[in-house]
């Protein structure tokens, strides 16, 4: 009986641990994600000063991802 209830708790506390290790990935890519958004950003902004309107740079990426 008691070989039964360490098992379990041994079970549990991987499943935790697994768990946690998927939680800290996701918020590991979430805030690489929000870098990348940030960087993608401020490209718009440094092509809009420049003369570039960035809603057709948009448009014209749409158009490039059908290929």
């Amino acid at each position: 009986m008691n070989d039964i209830l360490n098992n379990d708790i041994t079970e549990s506390k991987s499943k935790d641990d697994r768990l946690k290790s998927f939680i800290e990935r996701i918020e590991r890519l979430e805030e690489e994600k929000s870098n990348i958004l940030a960087d993608i950003k401020e490209v718009y902004s440094e092509a809009k000063g420049i003369g570039y309107d960035p809603k057709i740079m948009r448009k014209v990426l749409i158009i490039r991802k059908m290929d």
